[in-house]
């Protein structure tokens, strides 16, 4: 068994008083998206790049805040990014997923496929973002974007 890197996230959580998910499809994406994104990331902190790290993921104020500690809990960088520029990407993003799942209920193959290559265009050009907004202050690959923003549309979903 290999060590994992040390520039990654070694464990994830979301404000706990943000409660379920909207939806039992939505709760499910979000520990899928939980467990996925601490089994495999690439996570490095610009301003602190000894990881690994934890990461506590919540909404205040119209921002998205990542508090980034190390092992024994210290923070090591308070990351406040505006929620604004995600807005439309997350609305669309939820509105073509609520699509998908009647969809899988009772359209055919090639109806599911169109919406569900809809889908992951949007979560493709949410994940961008986050990494662009992101610059400067932690460095993600694109699978760790992805992941990290399907964690941003549960908080913006509740938040």
């Amino acid at each position: 068994m290999t060590e994992k890197p040390k520039n990654r996230l070694a464990a994830v959580e979301l404000d706990h008083s943000i409660g379920p998910g909207p939806s039992p499809e939505a709760e499910h994406e979000r520990r899928v998206a939980i467990y996925d994104l601490v089994e495999d990331n690439s996570f490095t902190l610009i301003a602190n790049p000894a990881g690994p790290y934890r990461l506590r993921l919540s909404t205040a104020d119209g921002r998205l805040i990542f508090d980034v500690m190390n092992g024994g809990e210290e923070r090591l960088s308070l990351i406040g990014l505006s929620m604004s520029p995600f807005r439309r990407i997350v609305k669309d993003y939820f509105m073509i997923c609520e699509s998908y799942y009647k969809a899988i209920r009772t359209a055919t193959p090639s109806q599911i496929e169109t919406i569900d290559m809809a889908r992951r265009g949007l979560h493709n050009e949410g994940s961008t973002l986050l990494q662009e907004r992101l610059n400067g202050k932690v460095e993600v690959d694109f699978d760790t974007a992805r992941r990290l923003f399907t964690l941003v549309c549960v908080l913006h979903w509740r938040g």
